[in-house]
């Protein structure tokens, strides 16, 4: 902000106006909120020059002004315009002028007049009414260039109970941990996950382009995100940059996922504490990061799809190779994922190494697109159960009671898996949840004997490993 006096200085002189050669005190109200970067330049350098009566203070009336001035009086772009005019149309704000490079971006909102502006010099005629600028207008539609699948389900042999497991957590949105062998096929199934999740609509679209464009992550000539995130961080990613955070919060790799997937590789490897922030966000779908100068809630509803291997030779269990490991290093690997996080992870699958004839003999598997139809049909299930954008993972403990209706076999099966298995309750709701999605799959109202057998399953590991 220091650095806008000299930026602002001389743009207004580039331009052709007097800076005035006396004290000049901005005041950026509320004054305790901490102000950052330079997207004040624009409305300071106007205020001075209405001010000292170089143009009409009315000319300004009823605008916002959003924009990094240079030196010659040019206006430049700047990260977050999306929800900054997201939020005027609730301030009764209806014109904003902007850099012409964040034109795009500004004008998906409806209802507000977007005007682009190159420099400081056309700006002012444009106030003046000599040179208006026209208010800018961009078609939705032609930001969806058709559905991108660049890596295809049909491209994976074998895995037949991966995939499945992969289709059920992506019809009811449910987390996901992949165990098994270096070599195994974890990583390549975890890419082609997205291809089978539905298409974004246009609110959660504008959703998560609000998140990118904060992070500043928008790429030139598509201002708006429309396929669902993806993000693998390295496992060794700090605390901060998972969670969000900085002197001045911005979005974490969590955030960045919003409404699409968390892909953990090698999870076990990651940091204690940045798997332990994962917490509140798999529970509430929100992350709160807390600083001196600000506190600021972020979206996070995500899909988590954590991979690792059973033991740290990665060939525990393996049919051709003998794991190295003592019994005591794999317990201590395998407690790397607290009993907590376990517990908020709605499917656990064993992705066994595959022989050779499976890798060559068998046939290609179905197309991301077949998969993709079968997971929109349970999503839109859940959408005229549950109302828009929610999903089976997220319900509530009322919403449980009221859709889940079990047979009398169903109950009773999983009467006897909590005892044997010594579930938690959350492990129970997770399973009761599973099984809803797996109703929904086959199109069942009730949730029967067999959905529960198969939800149950996805809870075996746990028993295997880690108790």
């Amino acid at each position: 902000m220091r650095e806008a006096k000299d930026r602002v200085r001389a743009a207004i002189k580039n331009a052709g106006f007097v800076f005035p050669a006396k004290r000049i005190t901005v005041n950026l109200a509320p004054a305790d909120l901490k102000k950052e970067g330079p997207v004040y330049d624009l409305a300071i350098s106007l205020g001075i020059l209405a001010s000292t009566e170089q143009i009409d203070y009315g000319l300004v009336d009823g605008y916002v002004f959003l924009g990094e001035l240079s030196l010659d009086g040019s206006i430049r772009g700047i990260n977050g315009v999306l929800p900054r005019v997201s939020l005027l149309p609730y301030d009764g704000c209806g014109q904003v002028v902007v850099p012409a490079e964040n034109a795009d971006e500004a004008a998906l909102i409806q209802g507000i007049n977007v005007y682009p502006a190159t420099n400081l010099i056309s700006l002012i005629r444009h106030l003046q009414g000599k040179k208006p600028i026209e208010p800018h207008a961009v078609d939705t539609h032609k930001f969806w260039n058709g559905r991108r699948v660049i890596a295809d389900m049909s491209e994976v042999r074998g895995q037949l109970a991966v995939k499945r497991a992969l289709e059920v957590a992506a019809a009811g949105g449910h987390n996901i941990l992949m165990l098994g062998s270096p070599g195994s096929g974890k990583t390549m199934l975890a890419r082609r996950l997205p291809g089978i999740l539905p298409e974004l609509s246009l609110a959660e679209a504008l959703e998560v382009t609000n998140l990118y464009s904060l992070a500043g992550l928008l790429q030139p000539g598509k201002p708006l995100v429309t396929e669902r995130p993806f993000r693998s961080p390295h496992h060794n990613i700090s605390t901060s940059a998972l969670v969000g955070g900085g002197k001045y919060p911005r979005p974490g790799e969590i955030s960045l996922a919003h409404l699409g997937v968390l892909f953990l590789d090698e999870v076990a490897e990651f940091k204690k504490d940045a798997l332990e922030s994962l917490r509140q966000p798999l529970e509430d779908g929100v992350v709160t990061i807390s600083r001196v100068h600000a506190s600021v809630t972020y979206p996070a509803r995500i899909m988590l799809v954590a991979s690792m291997n059973p033991c740290p030779c990665g060939f525990l269990g393996d049919a051709e190779r003998e794991c190295n490991c003592t019994p005591g290093q794999v317990q201590r690997y395998l407690h790397r994922l607290s009993g907590p996080l376990l517990d908020r992870i709605d499917l656990h699958i064993d992705v066994p190494r595959l022989s050779y004839d499976d890798l060559v003999q068998s046939p290609p598997g179905e197309a991301s697109e077949t998969i993709r139809r079968r997971v929109q049909r349970a999503r839109e299930i859940q959408y005229s159960r549950f109302g828009p954008d929610a999903v089976n993972a997220v319900m509530s403990p009322a919403q449980l009671k009221k859709y889940c209706r079990m047979d009398k076999e169903g109950a009773g099966l999983l009467r006897t898996a909590f005892e044997r298995l010594s579930l938690s309750a959350r492990s129970y709701n997770k399973i009761i949840k599973v099984a809803r999605t797996l109703a929904d799959l086959s199109a069942s109202e009730d949730i029967r004997a067999e959905h529960i057998a198969e939800a149950i399953q996805y809870r075996s590991m746990e028993r295997k490993y880690w108790q």
